[in-house]
């Protein structure tokens, strides 16, 4: 039997089926508690089942790691099985989180402008242990230095709510208390605006923080590099994220990319101002990493951009951007490798 040389944690339980109910938490503890990875590790298996798991249920994982100059952004390229690759980054905070981005999708189908993922084109939705298996990696590569991830976000390559069934059992396998354990509070998704996705999320009892890919506060703007707006207007997009909050009394971030001379002006910011005054909601900033077509914002710029934000009453948060010495704006890699 050839061996499976990508990761593969599809056919854990149809293995374990005909075992005792506590071997699949055994098997839940040594791949996401005690992070093996060979089933050979697991000592406590009976020598046949090592085998049959290590030929059926591949723990190996396919990466090319990039490391920023500063050491604060870690980028992997996953490459799985079928050969198709996705991004996943390691951002390390000053206050001691250790926050991974995690792909939904292998490329995107939306074509936002400033972003390189779109740019090389959808490929196929991600399986839930393939993201799953990001989240992994990091983990793994973080126990040799005896840190563990303290946040995660679904906001690198691909729509989230395009993949929904696969990336809410994904969260879900995450969250799980016997399996990788990370608190649901710690956990962000982000939508550029699917309403239906944003309305089915808020039923799904789970604590998970979300986020709106906004980054224009009109229709023309945010159409002209945002297709998917056409679809989906802001109107609709925003009336999606009231009933949320109705539903879920949850906060709602709004993400915001700060490009030169695009969405970057006193006036924009006060149109922003009239969309994000409403409750539950703030803004986070972002200083955008480039990708060729646009410049970020400079950070006098920002700096006034969000005083008037804050001036007017909008809680505001700003991010900073990480990596940029490892193309660490989501789809660079993959692009450059496609």
């Amino acid at each position: 039997m050839v061996r499976n040389i990508s990761m593969n944690l599809e056919n854990l339980q149809t293995i374990l089926k005909n075992d005792p109910p506590f071997r699949l938490k055994q098997a839940k503890q040594a791949v996401f508690k005690d992070l093996i990875t060979d089933w050979s590790q697991a000592r406590s298996f009976p020598l046949k089942l090592r085998e049959e798991l290590t030929e059926e249920c591949s723990l190996e994982i396919q990466a090319k790691l990039f490391i920023s100059k500063d050491q604060n952004s870690v980028k992997a390229l996953i490459t799985f099985s079928d050969g198709q690759s996705v991004e996943t980054v390691l951002m390390r905070h000053n206050d001691g989180r250790n926050t991974v981005c995690v792909s939904s999708q292998a490329g995107c189908a939306l074509g936002c402008a400033f972003c390189a993922t779109g740019k090389a084109g959808f490929k196929r939705n991600l399986t839930y242990f393939e993201i799953v298996e990001q989240a992994l990696f990091f983990a793994r590569y973080l126990k040799n230095e005896n840190q563990k991830i303290t946040n995660m976000v679904l906001m690198g390559m691909g729509e989230p709510f395009l993949n929904y069934d696969n990336v809410i059992s994904a969260i879900r396998i995450l969250n799980d208390k016997e399996g990788f354990g990370l608190g649901a509070r710690r956990i962000s998704i982000s939508t550029c605006g699917i309403a239906e996705g944003i309305r089915k999320f808020a039923k799904e009892n789970l604590e998970v923080n979300l986020a709106i890919s906004l980054h224009a506060p009109d229709d023309a703007l945010r159409s002209r590099i945002m297709p998917i707006n056409k679809k989906y207007p802001l109107k609709e997009v925003l009336d999606a994220v009231d009933d949320y909050i109705k539903e879920t009394k949850r906060r709602v971030m709004f993400e915001y990319i700060m490009i030169k001379d695009l969405n970057d002006s006193d006036e924009i910011a006060q149109k922003l101002v009239e969309l994000a005054k409403r409750p539950l909601c703030f803004v986070n900033l972002i200083s955008y990493n480039s990708t060729g077509i646009f410049k970020p914002s400079s950070s006098e710029r920002i700096k006034i951009f969000k005083m008037i934000l804050e001036n007017e009453g909008v809680t505001v948060t700003q991010r900073y951007r990480f990596g940029d010495d490892i193309d660490a704006a989501c789809g660079q890699l993959a692009a450059k490798k496609l």
